[in-house]
């Protein structure tokens, strides 16, 4: 069944005119990053701290960068993996029009896939951004300072360092979201990779999807919301299917 729905997929994907992927921490896993929800994620062994409790409470902050750090040095250890890969040559063939990742460990950024049509919608942990004065900065110099012992990395103008993700209580970009909206609305054929399509809003795209006539691929081997409605539920490791279907389509090329 597994190999029919994929083979299926490869086809679709071949002569799709418009793709549009969202991509979760599944995909990232088997580069060694754990994901939040399944057993033994990271939710189970921490509590998100929110933007208004990094803003108000020290010890709050202290929370915040004693994760992130820890998380960081998983992430820069890890790299991009045939998942990963397999999109960059669906993009090079001009099989792949845009790609929304609500990842923030930067292994779509790293495997060299296109920037102009990569949308991070909840941010890149790549990067630190100063919550008063805005300046943002690669993430390498407060990182070294956290793990040389500064509990809370400041910025030159004495304004908290926070690495530039959307915390819970942050809002999104909007200019992003709509984008992806858009995409979606517009597309042939939409992809969810490694997702539980449990986060709104950006779980909105396969609704949009679907309700434009756009047939819909679900690749996670956890439910989802969606599981019902997709035209393809393929529950086999992404790293090992996404080759799959590079390899049809660059040789229906």
């Amino acid at each position: 069944m597994a190999t029919s729905a994929i083979a299926d997929l490869s086809a679709a994907w071949s002569r799709a005119k418009q793709v549009v992927v969202l991509t979760g921490a599944g995909i990232s896993t088997a580069s060694g990053i754990p994901d939040f929800r399944s057993p033994g994620g990271r939710w189970t062994h921490y509590q998100p701290v929110s933007i208004q409790d990094f803003q108000n409470s020290h010890d709050s902050r202290i929370e915040y960068w004693r994760y992130k750090g820890e998380t960081w040095q998983v992430i820069q250890a890890s790299s991009p993996n045939p998942a990963h890969l397999a999109l960059v040559e669906l993009a090079a063939m001009g099989r792949l029009d845009l790609l929304v990742t609500q990842n923030v460990d930067g292994l779509h950024e790293r495997s060299g896939f296109p920037s102009e049509r990569l949308i991070q919608i909840h941010g890149t942990d790549s990067w630190v951004e100063c919550l008063s004065c805005g300046d943002r900065s690669p993430r390498a110099t407060s990182q070294e300072l956290w793990e040389q012992g500064v509990e809370v990395p400041t910025c030159d103008c004495g304004g908290w360092l926070k690495p530039a993700t959307i915390s819970f209580g942050q809002s999104l970009v909007m200019s992003d979201l709509q984008r992806a909206f858009r995409a979606a609305e517009a597309c042939d054929l939409w992809i969810a990779i490694g997702t539980s399509l449990a986060v709104s809003p950006i779980n909105h795209m396969f609704s949009l999807a679907d309700k434009s006539g756009a047939e819909t691929a679900i690749l996670t081997a956890s439910e989802t919301p969606f599981d019902a409605w997709a035209t393809w539920k393929i529950e086999q490791p992404v790293e090992q299917v996404l080759p799959q279907i590079t390899a049809f389509c660059r040789d229906a090329a």
